[in-house]
């Protein structure tokens, strides 16, 4: 929850925000009303995907810095690729 609460304080000063989350802590973003996230299918511990996929890492950064030109309020994206290790490096 401290990455919600760091962004809430940051949003409050009036710079935004856009966090990414694992499906695992899907529920926090919403319970805490966040602004902009993304929730990957991925274990606790590898947001952007497993070490070395620099493919998915970039993906997955992508994603959530679109979410500051498309997002007009409260948003969530949900990215639907599974957990993969070892799928690119």
């Amino acid at each position: 929850m401290s990455v919600g609460h760091v962004a809430r304080a940051i949003e409050s000063a009036g710079i935004p925000t856009s966090s990414i989350y694992t499906y695992a802590f899907r529920h926090v973003p919403d319970e805490m009303k966040l602004a902009r996230v993304v929730v990957t299918r991925h274990p606790m511990g590898r947001p952007l995907g497993a070490p070395g996929d620099h493919a998915r890492h970039r993906r997955v950064t992508m994603a959530a810095l679109e979410l500051f030109d498309t997002a007009e309020a409260q948003t969530m994206v949900e990215l639907p690729e599974p957990y993969r290790p070892g799928s690119g490096a």
